[in-house]
């Protein structure tokens, strides 16, 4: 019956092994990356470091797979233009559960309304990812910031959307409720999903007291069938929050270089986070008869995993240098002119461009940072929500943000500006931004209040 939920689960799923690792490859940060090829390279001796001597010879049998070395398509001449001490940075800049979760929200197409309920909403989650008031209590919160006429379904309707976040449970108000979330949105086989929300509803006590023979009668399962239940909630993460590193690197590794040549802005991946690899000819071509012993089945076996662990960090390289391509196509004017060029961006118009799901563009902009001009950044730094304009146009919040922090340094120290202020100098420019919505953006920068700004002159 094991057997049977584990093809089932495949089904499902439909993702073959290489399939898989190519998504979590694509997910880790370079740092983690360097520590999945170490990894790699001690488990598989089929697997190997290419010799740089020999990188101009693999390179003319770029048709045999067994010769091709792991390259991002870059030479390293052209890595010459950095200096080594400009891609390894220090102070990372740290990011708690709820930037991420803000980060989401902004891209959530959420309505002003809706948005402030939100806000209220995140800031009550703790670091484990649950909801710490109560809906009343946000519900109050959100009417003394002047939206009298909200009422409480309004609230468990943001709460719900919240919930389908990433991490996979946050936003839930008890431990029943963030198992259930998880085990709602996993793609998992029905009849077992089915069962595990049983037993997470109406049994959690069971499952903690580890009752398990009152547990199977319960749900009326086999032996079999309640481990194959019981490993699948074993599996979800009781703790959310705690999957978001809190953690911060004391260097952060830069995927992307961008830098401009000849009035062109060129995009190229960083060659120093990837080795080039290939499969060890020695061991391959003992492989190539049809002896059927067990050494030559494992050498058989530890090629093809040699393989297909070189197709998915090219895979990995490919999708990310596509996705790094087209941020910077369409962000040149950040590029130009700095942040408040910036234009509004969503995943979908990346996942447009490169014709990819946004499921990739989100993992692929994850921990994946560009080194510019202007310094560095995470991928996902660029995607922004967007307002209009008068004339009918777009600005994204992050150029309002960079605006804002222009208008507030220019001020006289005298006379601060006003949130009422600041948003009327953004209207004279032709953005009409909402006095509440400065004053979440001056919060959001760390800027005080009109005045505690002129007392601190």
């Amino acid at each position: 019956m094991k057997q049977g939920l584990q093809l089932k689960f495949g089904q499902q799923l439909s993702m073959t092994p290489q399939l898989q690792q190519a998504i979590r490859l694509l997910q880790l940060s370079s740092l983690e990356l360097q520590q999945e090829i170490q990894q790699a390279l001690d488990e598989n001796p089929l697997l190997e470091v290419a010799d740089e001597d020999a990188a101009g010879e693999v390179s003319e049998h770029t048709d045999d797979w067994d010769d091709t070395p792991c390259s991002a398509a870059l030479s390293s001449a052209s890595a010459s233009s950095f200096d080594d001490d400009n891609t390894i940075y220090q102070g990372a800049t740290e990011q708690s559960l709820q930037d991420y979760l803000f980060w989401q929200m902004r891209l959530s197409h959420f309505s002003p309304t809706d948005e402030l309920i939100a806000t209220t909403i995140i800031d009550s989650i703790s670091d484990s990812g649950y909801l710490t008031c109560d809906l009343d209590d946000i519900l109050e919160a959100v009417q003394l910031q002047g939206e009298d006429d909200i009422q409480a379904d309004e609230v468990a309707v943001v709460l719900k959307r919240i919930q389908q976040f990433e991490p996979l449970g946050v936003g839930a108000r008890n431990v029943r409720e963030c198992l259930l979330i998880q085990l709602e949105r996993g793609a998992i086989d029905p009849f077992w999903r089915d069962k595990a929300i049983s037993a997470v509803s109406d049994h959690l006590e069971l499952l903690g007291s580890r009752d398990y023979r009152t547990l199977a009668r319960k749900l009326r399962l086999n032996e079999d069938q309640l481990t194959s239940v019981v490993g699948l909630i074993q599996q979800l993460n009781p703790r959310p929050g705690d999957s978001f590193r809190p953690e911060t690197d004391d260097y952060v590794i830069p995927d992307v270089l961008v830098r401009k040549k000849n009035g062109r802005w060129i995009v190229e991946l960083n060659p120093q986070n990837l080795p080039k690899l290939k499969v060890n000819q020695t061991y391959a071509a003992l492989c190539s008869g049809a002896a059927q012993s067990e050494d030559m089945q494992y050498i058989r076996q530890q090629t093809q995993e040699a393989k297909w662990f070189i197709r998915s960090l090219e895979s990995r390289s490919d999708t990310l240098l596509r996705v790094a391509s087209a941020i910077v196509q369409r962000q040149q004017g950040f590029f130009e002119y700095g942040a408040e060029a910036m234009k509004p961006m969503v995943l979908a118009d990346i996942a447009d461009t490169v014709d990819m799901h946004e499921s990739t563009i989100s993992r692929v902009t994850t921990q994946k940072y560009m080194h510019t001009p202007r310094g560095m950044f995470e991928l996902k730094y660029f995607f922004s929500s967007q307002l209009a304009t008068d004339n009918g146009g777009e600005c994204s919040s992050t150029a309002i943000r960079a605006l804002l922090k222009k208008l507030v340094t220019a001020e006289s120290p005298k006379k601060p500006l006003s949130d009422s202020k600041l948003a009327q100098l953004m209207a004279d420019q032709g953005i009409q931004v909402a006095r509440r919505t400065i004053a979440k953006y001056r919060e959001a920068l760390n800027i005080p209040p009109s005045s505690q700004r002129k007392r601190l002159i």
